[in-house]
């Protein structure tokens, strides 16, 4: 079940927790530890410049580091990561922020409301050049290594457009008692927006796969948070039977335009259905291996479940841990926003997505009492494999008080969500309970 979903920080409580610190997630700003002065670079200059209002800040070298603008100074606004709206923070080095359910709503996630999950420091913005950018294919089981601009991706491949569901593989991780570290993701790291690309199986064919290869691993742009160069933050894959899907592509495009930065432009890698981990972004290499990857983030715990149920607090030997895979079925209630009141007598419409993995939904059900009776939701056809599917109802309360709406799917292989959070495992991965809001009848 939901716990309550962290608060959007506003910038002044994060002025007032860690000056520096809001200084640098919020604009990008260091500040000198001779002078105090606070140093912005163009883009942060630019977000503050744009935040103000402003045409220009003439004197912002001369700023004091630290110092939250006197426009701000007593405002209520919420925390924002450029190009995304209403989202949740949840770290800031690396950067990771959730989405709110109810900001989930659209049936195409658009690029202000996808999530951010970051293990390391991605590439700033003014050393990124699509132009120029380059994507190496090479490997033990690769025939021809060939390295490619995304402009010779475009005009050698065939472009495709799928409509797919990424999530990480740690949504509903807060739940889970005693904590598994990681970042506290509630309901909102999950998206389903539209990317388009070349086939990945396409690319790698056409640098020819030997007949021994089990495994694809990606290598990107993004910096370990220690700063050691020799480092890699992540570097994860799938084996070949995923690679060579239909829809697993080399995108460079999110609902018909760039990627946002955030988001892995200006190049990313998608394998929908799977722990978000292996969508690789700010891609640059991907190697065909005749092993399983072995890329940071590849040996347990990371991204890694216990091969046997164990009890809360149990320390599980790396041998015993199994690699994720697809992520199982799961709903999301979108509208109404929880907490809502409504008058006696009134009908509620309720709707809401659900996925399954590589599986598709086979129906959803919704209760009103706790889960003692269901009444089964309208289910649409998702646009394409591997994208989410929506469902919706009507509701009908038969007295005022206190409601809880439940939401739960099933997926085409007959397996359901369940009811309260499933085994504990130290990581906090794959909680699939079933989501729930709360509605006050009145």
């Amino acid at each position: 079940m939901s716990k309550k979903s962290p608060e959007t920080r506003g910038l002044h409580q994060l002025y007032g927790e860690d000056p520096e610190k809001a200084d640098r997630l919020i604009w990008g700003r260091e500040v000198d530890p001779e002078s105090r002065r606070g140093f912005l670079k163009k883009s942060g200059l630019a977000a503050m410049t744009a935040a103000l209002g402003a045409v220009a800040i003439p004197y912002a070298a001369k700023m004091p580091g630290g110092l939250i603008p006197a426009a701000f100074a007593q405002s209520e606004m919420p925390f924002m990561l450029e190009g995304k709206d209403g989202l949740t923070l949840l770290n800031d080095r690396p950067i990771n922020a959730e989405t709110p359910p109810h900001l989930l709503d659209d049936e195409i996630t658009p690029a202000n409301r996808m999530f951010v999950r970051n293990n390391g420091i991605p590439p700033a913005i003014e050393n990124i050049d699509p132009a120029t950018w380059q994507l190496r294919i090479e490997g033990e089981s690769c025939v021809t290594p060939m390295t490619f601009t995304i402009a010779e991706l475009k005009e050698k491949f065939k472009h495709y457009t799928y409509q797919l569901t990424i999530e990480c593989g740690g949504n509903g991780r807060a739940e889970y008692v005693p904590s598994a570290s990681g970042n506290q993701w509630t309901t909102g790291a999950v998206a389903c927006p539209t990317f388009t690309g070349a086939r990945l199986r396409d690319v790698l064919e056409a640098c020819g796969i030997k007949n021994d290869a089990v495994y694809i691993g990606y290598y990107a742009a993004d910096k370990h948070v220690s700063g050691d160069a020799s480092k890699h933050p992540i570097s994860r894959g799938v084996p070949m039977s995923k690679a060579l899907e239909d829809e697993s592509l080399i995108a460079w495009a999110m609902n018909g335009e760039d990627i946002p930065l955030l988001n892995g432009y200006p190049l990313r890698l998608v394998c929908a259905g799977w722990a978000g981990s292996v969508s690789g972004k700010w891609l640059q290499r991907i190697m065909i291996r005749n092993k399983k990857h072995d890329g940071a983030k590849m040996k347990p715990p990371s991204y890694a479940m216990p091969k046997y149920p164990v009890a809360p607090g149990t320390e599980v030997p790396d041998e015993d841990f199994v690699t994720i895979e697809a992520m199982p079925v799961k709903s999301l209630i979108t509208f109404p926003e929880s907490g809502l009141t409504q008058a006696k007598g009134e009908k509620l419409v309720v709707r809401g997505h659900a996925w399954a993995g590589d599986l598709a939904v086979d129906k959803v059900q919704v209760s009103i009492d706790f889960g003692a009776t269901w009444h089964e939701a309208k289910l649409m056809a998702p646009a394409n494999r591997l994208a989410w599917q929506h469902w919706s109802t009507v509701l009908d309360f038969p007295e005022i008080g206190y409601y809880e709406i439940w939401a739960k799917a099933t997926d085409s292989a007959g397996r359901s969500q369940p009811m309260v959070v499933p085994g504990w495992n130290p990581k906090g991965y794959l909680n699939n309970a079933c989501h729930r809001i709360a509605v006050q009848i009145a």
